[in-house]
């Protein structure tokens, strides 16, 4: 079965590649059909506002359409095809009996003010473990990252232009924080007094974590800001930006450290080496480099023929991993971009990749549904592959090394 913006979706024989049905219609672009667990159904989601449950077999629709006052971006059945849950840029998600068209509950209103792009949909900075390894905070289409105290929450919305911090206990928005458009991230400094906020509007935000104040005026870039992290002494901060360059800030004044770091295409993310020496950078360009974080200099660069999704410097800062969409993680020497395994090998684009706290394991997160826990001085998996049913978006350690969350 297949969405598209033709306003149809289709139901296609998978072997010969013949329509099954006529085109199951809708009155503008189709962005999602599933089948229900049986095969015997399609749920489709549409930009007309509505979700409709078809026959796989006839093509004629089995419900009267499941009405929202906004975009239905997905409809997904319950494991027992009872059930269907819808999620709209109405800002609310709803549940319906699959067969006939009525409301099971009463709806989710987001507490975030933020269009709902999918129940299930993670966004892959979106799950972190706390300090102490005890917690674990995930969040549909905004991220979360734990206060080192353990009693405060931030969260940064992909569809709204500002982000927040919580009470974890009571649940209360504390500060908020406002950019002119979407927040793309947010994070706490290692020593919990301020907060780091990227966003679409072309800057990135130093704000205080108790009174939500800014710090300094805004980092600003001529792009999109991706990504926003600061260094380990929580001094400085890397920005990654859609103008082809990631930025070293002080994090106190606001002021350039170095001139940019420049990349032939969008910079997709940076970070400091645990030492706080060294930038990481990964681009569209196809290529990962390191950089001397005091002055700006390149030291290395490693060239891939797809875009670079991810890196991370391990603990001692010698080595690098990457992640790339030519379904490899690949595990390089920080000082001369020579690889030091055979690449690390997925069925799919692989999403993510880091390294455990001791270095001496990678995990890697791949679209081809698994994760995987590979040895980082030999390249060889040291387990079998964790299985998701879908796309993998993030693989992370527990700060023991004991643990992998994924996000699916």
């Amino acid at each position: 079965v297949t969405a598209s913006e033709d306003s149809t979706a289709r139901v296609w024989d998978a072997q010969t590649g013949q329509p099954v049905t006529e085109p199951l219609k809708h009155g503008s672009s189709v962005d999602f059909a599933q089948f229900s667990p049986d095969g015997k159904r399609v749920a489709t989601a549409s930009r007309d506002s509505t979700a409709r449950v078809w026959d796989a077999q006839t093509g004629q629709p089995l419900t009267e359409p499941l009405r929202h006052a906004g975009w239905v971006n997905s409809a997904q059945f319950s494991p027992d095809g009872k059930r269907l849950v819808t999620a709209s840029r109405d800002h609310t998600a709803r549940v319906w009996d699959a067969h006939e068209p009525q409301p099971l509950t009463v709806q989710f209103k987001n507490p975030y003010d933020a269009p709902l792009n999918g129940v299930y949909h993670y966004n892959g900075r979106s799950s972190q473990f706390s300090p102490d390894g005890t917690r674990l905070v995930t969040a549909p289409s905004y991220a979360r990252i734990s206060f080192p105290d353990g009693m405060t929450v931030a969260t940064a919305s992909s569809e709204s232009s500002e982000a927040r911090i919580w009470d974890v206990q009571t649940g209360r928005p504390l500060n908020k924080l406002k950019h002119a458009d979407s927040v793309t991230s947010a994070q706490f400094s290692p020593d919990g007094k301020r907060v780091v906020t990227a966003s679409v509007d072309h800057t990135a935000r130093v704000w205080d974590a108790q009174t939500g104040q800014p710090v300094t005026e805004p980092l600003k870039h001529r792009n999109l800001v991706a990504s926003a992290e600061f260094s380990p002494d929580s001094k400085r901060v890397v920005t990654a930006s859609g103008d082809n360059t990631a930025r070293v800030w002080d994090a106190q004044t606001g002021q350039p450290l170095t001139e940019p770091l420049k990349h032939g295409n969008r910079v997709n993310s940076a970070q400091f080496s645990p030492d706080g020496r060294w930038v990481v950078t990964v681009s569209e360009d196809g290529t990962a480099r390191v950089w001397d974080a005091q002055t700006g200099r390149p030291l290395t660069e490693r060239k891939y023929g797809v875009d670079v999704h991810s890196a991370q410097l391990s603990p001692d800062g010698k080595r690098v991993v990457t992640a790339s969409w030519d379904g490899t993680a690949c595990v390089w020497d920080a000082q001369t971009g020579k690889p030091l395994t055979e690449p690390l090998k997925h069925g799919g684009r692989v999403t993510s990749a880091e390294f455990s706290p001791d270095g001496k394991r990678v995990v890697t997160a791949s679209a081809d549904s698994t994760a995987r826990v590979w040895d980082a001085q030999t390249g060889q998996p040291l387990t079998e592959p964790l299985k998701h049913s879908e796309g993998v978006d993030l693989a992370q350690f527990s700060p023991d090394g004991k643990r992998v969350v994924t996000v699916s």
